[in-house]
């Protein structure tokens, strides 16, 4: 064999092994160590916690783990958590949507400032939230003051828990929806122009397909958030029994009336509605993943 094709011989295989040898190539080395750290830090952190609720709640025999969960004054809480919690959500997917597209089509003074007091309720606490909601919408405050002579009360009602949770959760349909809008590529949107589409047909036919699996993500991260919010909502709501008492109220107070098994049933309750709405999310988020991709995973 010639110099020349024993070199070309060889770089072959060097060619051949070389994606083998990069594969075998890890970031962070030391994966067993890795992993174990991984999986000690969530036992510590999220398994051992779920675990003592779950243990508290065995305590207790199925009758009376249902009495806990389904007395009147419980059932008006979940109502309440989970209606205002739904209505929430709708209206920060629409308020969101129109929110994100200006963000994100427009450009005018000011806009960085806009863009970060969307973040505003992520870093302020829920309890100076739902001081400063309540001193804005109660009788006396700056806006309560002029919905109180119309018989329509904000603040000390459920009206302030919807209002509260708005709040809360408008940052999450903007910041799911605001990538998707900016990936969007106009010529589509040119292209159905030149078509003939009006522009409702082209938002409607056009946008909305591409925008209704982030839609659907921050409907259900923001009604996920709202439903396990306490701060924001405990100062506003009022805690009137049956009428404004949050579910997350319900287990402080039975904790603070030392009734732990009592409190962990309806926390074994709220955590399994959180569960439900974890998988949802990730079926969601996998479904726009793969229209994104195409249709591969």
């Amino acid at each position: 064999m010639s110099a020349a094709a024993t070199t070309t011989a060889w770089s072959e295989v060097g060619a051949a092994s070389a994606p083998v040898a990069r594969a075998s190539v890890r970031v962070l080395p030391g994966f067993k160590l890795t992993l174990g750290y991984t999986l000690v830090y969530l036992g510590l952190i999220v398994l051992i916690p779920l675990s003592a609720l779950l243990f508290n709640t065995l305590a207790l025999t199925w009758g009376e783990f249902w009495s806990a969960v389904t007395s009147p004054r419980v059932l008006a809480s979940y109502r309440l958590t989970f209606g205002a919690s739904l209505l929430a959500a709708v209206v920060n997917v629409f308020f969101g949507l129109l929110v994100a597209w200006v963000l994100v089509r427009y450009t005018f003074a000011g806009k960085k400032i806009v863009d970060a007091l969307v973040d505003l309720p992520f870093a302020l606490p829920g309890a100076v939230a739902g001081i400063a909601l309540t001193a804005v919408l109660a009788g006396n405050g700056w806006v309560g003051r002029w919905f109180e002579p119309l018989g329509i009360q904000l603040a000390f009602h459920p009206n302030g828990v919807v209002l509260a949770l708005i709040f809360t959760t408008l940052p999450f349909v903007v910041r799911t929806l605001q990538p998707v809008l900016q990936d969007l590529e106009p010529e589509l949107e040119e292209a159905a122009m030149c078509l003939g589409a009006t522009r409702w047909q082209i938002f409607w036919r056009v946008i909305l397909p591409a925008l209704t699996p982030a839609l659907l993500t921050g409907f259900t991260l923001a009604f996920a958030r709202a439903v396990g919010e306490y701060g924001s909502v405990v100062f506003i709501a009022g805690n009137i029994p049956m009428v404004s008492e949050i579910t997350p109220l319900i287990i402080i107070g039975r904790l603070e009336q030392y009734d732990y098994a009592g409190a962990t049933a309806v926390a074994t309750v709220m955590l399994l509605a959180s569960f439900v709405l974890l998988l949802l999310i990730n079926a969601l988020q996998g479904w726009q993943n793969r229209r994104l991709n195409g249709g591969r995973p």
